[in-house]
């Protein structure tokens, strides 16, 4: 790799994390971020990287160096959150953590020394919020969200709470983790940096990571701190009172994150109030019902909307009444909690939004939207075994645009969710 350019060694990191279903449009910021974030030596090795979860082995055969010095820059990058290890069935194994959730906000997750977060944050806001691509990509490219909210659970009636699913439930998330970790919002940290900071005055540590993310963030120089259920459920109630917004991975089965925010920070909330009416994140099964003969048209639940769905409407009588556009409402239920007359109730969406079972049925999925489900099936052996799953998205992605979607969408209900929990249990050859 010594004839490449230092220009050369970035061009193609950007290209290797352009394999995620997820990825990161190039531009002079994303080269100046990735410089931040990773030496040069460093965008070299991980740009030859396999994107799906690799072992020890793997990493040596492919950089051509023995076992103990690509553990030492396995580690190495471990440590700067460039990668998360796991362990399976005893044998250590590393994955390239994609652009968000992921490498972009692990930086921002706790304070640290070793590179200039103000700088950065200024980065990541011209990335983010003033080019926009980035963002666009990131929640409007795909059917498939990458986030999806949780209803807030102290606002649900008894008869609600008798329909509400598990996994619909930050609790049982919480309850159902092996490991959590607490970090800083990412968001709100940036912002700050930025200079503009939070208009609610939010608190920085209620992001909430799970199970293995959280172990590796928690164990490579403390970007998370691990703590008990109860630790968790209260960061939770802190969230609840300033009137944050749970997002969490868009995944029924072990989502690995939660976080917890503010309309004026996230970039999920803003990318919902800019881009109206195109939601960004998968809404929960819930949505706000006013009763007109309690409301007093105070406005409270317009002031605390996340995403602004909420007018007060002045009849000729004069008499004020709130009006929810339920187009762009994500029923998170902060509404609901707001309103002291008890005006605003939640009801169950007459039809329910569908969840993937897992990351990867998720990934299958986006790919499939994306037109990137290529780059899964070469790079991770577990689809290649599968060649007749491989034959059919071939020729899925060669199908007119108009039967492709109605061939995705069968897919969706009737092969993935079966063959889906198979294939994420098939690890990619050591």
């Amino acid at each position: 790799m010594g004839h490449l350019t230092t220009r050369d060694a970035y061009k193609n990191l950007s290209d290797r994390i352009n394999w995620f279903t997820q990825g990161a449009p190039a531009s002079e910021s994303l080269y100046k971020i990735l410089q931040v974030l990773y030496t040069e030596k460093e965008a070299k090795w991980v740009a030859l990287l396999p994107v799906r979860p690799f072992s020890l082995k793997k990493a040596a055969r492919i950089w051509g160096t023995t076992e103990a010095k690509a553990e030492k820059l396995l580690d190495r990058l471990c440590n700067k959150a460039l990668l998360v290890d796991s362990y399976y069935k005893g044998e250590r194994r590393f994955v390239m953590p994609p652009p968000m959730a992921g490498f972009i906000e692990f930086a921002l997750m706790r304070t640290r020394g070793d590179i200039d977060q103000r700088y950065l944050s200024e980065l990541y806001y011209q990335y983010m919020n003033v080019e926009e691509d980035f963002v666009k990509d990131l929640f409007f490219a795909t059917e498939t969200q990458l986030g999806r909210v949780y209803v807030q659970e102290p606002v649900l009636t008894n008869e609600n709470t008798n329909y509400i699913l598990d996994y619909e439930r930050a609790t049982h998330i919480i309850e159902e983790a092996e490991y959590i970790g607490l970090g800083l919002c990412y968001c709100r940290h940036k912002m700050m940096h930025a200079g503009h900071p939070c208009e609610i005055d939010a608190p920085l540590d209620v992001c909430l990571t799970f199970d293995n993310v959280a172990r590796s963030l928690a164990e490579h120089n403390d970007y998370a701190k691990l703590i008990s259920q109860e630790e968790a459920k209260d960061v939770l109630e802190r969230s609840y009172e300033h009137n944050l917004v749970q997002i969490g991975e868009n995944v029924r089965e072990h989502p690995a994150f939660i976080c917890n925010c503010c309309g004026c920070c996230c970039e999920a909330l803003q990318a919902a109030r800019k881009f109206s009416p195109m939601q960004p994140v998968a809404t929960t099964n819930y949505i706000p019902v006013v009763s007109l003969e309690q409301c007093i048209g105070c406005g409270k639940c317009a002031k605390v909307c996340p995403v602004l769905a909420i007018a007060i409407n002045e009849e000729e009588n004069g008499r004020k009444e709130a009006v929810i556009n339920t187009e762009i409402c994500l029923g998170c239920g902060v509404c609901a909690r707001n309103c002291k007359v008890k005006a605003i109730t939640l009801a169950r969406r007459p039809i329910q939004v569908i969840t993937p079972v897992n990351s990867t049925h998720r990934f299958v999925l986006q790919a499939i939207e994306k037109g990137t489900l290529p780059n899964l099936i070469f790079d991770n052996q577990a689809f290649a075994n599968h060649r007749a799953m491989a034959a059919v998205f071939g020729v899925i992605l060669k199908l007119p645009p108009i039967k492709q979607a109605l061939a995705s969408k069968q897919l969706k209900s009737v092969y993935l969710d079966r063959l889906i929990s198979k294939l994420s249990k098939v690890e990619s050859d050591g």
